[in-house]
């Protein structure tokens, strides 16, 4: 969207407040559209929705409010300015709460009014370009373009088409922020199934006492806390496809059950007798050798044999340095797009530290720090900016507090209790980035081998802002 193409509506039961705004966003080279009413102003926006509107908190008949909830369900993403005779912080804590993208106070600033309308345009235009941007990156023909030129790609490619046409159920193997479910749902979309929903489920986010409501549903009842019935993700993937990510979290027991409803293709929910039957392709992935863990007895043998009817294995970054040049460009493209930045490039040090780093969270793991980069960076991404000596230094060299930790005379001073609260921090901290590193990143394994449940990890490393393979 060009700014001097940009359309404004105003809806204004006042003419004179109504003529006074459009003639100063006229005067910044915009269109100006006018509606008295909100039904008049519905139905402009229904037969050709603007870049903003600026509509009155207050009108007869229909109110602001109600407009702007009517012109969402019209266009979701359509920045709305509530006009409020309320100023200061009463007048903002009404229109946001309304859910408005900004307000203006009468009288009106006049400098004020172009600027919040410039902002809104301008967001308007950046949620487009990312829309853009982010329909582009899940379409089946650019599944090069998300995970690079290489060889090894290609190959990877060329298996996916094989077997995309299918209805085999598929196990997709590679560590974790490797793009495991960018191939997952490229499979779908080159599917027979693509017309179907595909529904996602991180076996290793979910607590171990949820995932059989969240596989199967529940019925009202069936558990304290089950005030209604519901649905689970096999049922919402009837006719699609079930992504089942990290699958090797799924216990024992509630593997049972996953493997009697693919070969039965019925299911019982949680707390039901009813059969329910159901029919989605399944995908699953792992960071783990699931092989290996089948037979070590970790994981269920008929289920892997169930399920590894054809295998796609995504190689880590490192071991396809060729395509790190060409998507650290394509992030820091999307990036500068979405800070309306202009940073040109890397520079030759700062690539080859790229080059020379090991990736522990691949591609995911690329894209936050050429993001980070991107926001200090001036002209250029130099290593400064990439901070990648930070990010690969271990947890115990800093307390909490992110003080370096120097010789043990580094403590006098201190007091016992403060000494003891912040070698117990560290201690903890350390424990826990082991933890990670063991269970690759995966915190709800990493739970289980602390005997802590999943919400105390949780915290705790974002307490201790542990630095996690893939994020």
């Amino acid at each position: 969207m060009n700014r001097m193409n940009g359309k404004i509506l105003i809806v204004d039961d006042e003419s004179e407040i109504a003529l006074t705004l459009a003639h100063l966003v006229r005067r910044e080279g915009l269109t100006a559209v006018l509606a008295s009413d909100g039904p008049a102003a519905l139905q402009l926006i229904g037969a050709e929705p603007p870049d903003v509107l600026l509509v009155d908190f207050k009108m007869p008949g229909m109110d602001g409010v109600e407009v702007m909830r009517r012109a969402k369900r019209l266009d979701e993403d359509l920045p709305v300015i509530l006009i409020t005779a309320f100023a200061g912080v009463r007048g903002a804590v009404e229109a946001m709460r309304a859910g408005a993208h900004d307000y203006l106070a009468k009288p009106f600033n006049h400098q004020e009014v172009i600027r919040v309308v410039l902002r809104a345009l301008g967001e308007r235009d950046l949620k487009r370009r990312l829309n853009t941007l982010s329909s582009e990156m899940h379409q089946n023909g650019s599944l090069r373009e998300i995970l690079g030129p290489s060889e090894v790609v290609g190959r990877l490619i060329a298996d996916l088409d094989r077997v995309a046409k299918s209805n085999f159920s598929v196990v997709i193997l590679g560590e974790t922020g490797s793009g495991k479910e960018v191939v997952a749902r490229a499979i779908h979309q080159s599917g027979p199934r693509s017309e179907g929903p595909f529904i996602p489920l991180d076996c290793g986010a979910i607590p171990e006492t949820l995932l059989e409501s969240e596989l199967f549903g529940h019925e009202r009842g069936a558990f304290t806390g089950a005030n209604q019935q519901k649905a689970g993700k096999f049922e919402a993937a009837h006719g699609g496809t079930l992504f089942l990510d990290e699958i090797s979290n799924l216990p024992l027991p509630s593997q049972a059950k996953l493997l009697r409803a693919l070969q039965e293709k019925v299911i019982y929910r949680v707390g039901g007798t009813r059969p329910i039957s159901t029919d989605a392709r399944l995908l699953a992935a792992s960071n783990d050798d699931l092989q290996r863990m089948a037979e070590s007895g970790s994981f269920r043998r008929d289920l892997y044999f169930r399920l590894n009817e054809f295998t796609i294995r995504i190689p880590p970054l490192r071991e396809r340095k060729e395509d790190l040049p060409y998507l650290a460009k394509r992030f820091l493209d999307i990036t500068n797009i979405e800070l309306s930045k202009a940073v040109k490039g890397f520079s030759r040090p700062a690539m080859q530290a790229m080059l020379a780093y090991g990736w522990p969270g691949n591609v995911r793991q690329l894209r936050s720090i050429v993001r980070r980069a991107v926001l200090l960076a001036d002209q250029i991404i130099t290593e400064q900016e990439l901070e990648l000596n930070e990010t690969v230094a271990p947890a115990a060299t800093s307390d909490p507090a992110g003080r370096r930790n120097g010789p043990d005379g580094a403590w006098l001073g201190l007091p016992l209790r403060e000494i003891v609260r912040r070698h117990t921090s560290r201690l903890e901290q350390e424990v826990i980035a082991q933890a990670l590193r063991r269970t690759g990143g995966n915190k709800a394994k990493a739970a289980r081998l602390l005997q802590i449940d999943y919400k105390t990890i949780h915290s705790k490393v974002k307490e201790y802002k542990t630095q996690i393979e893939g994020e």
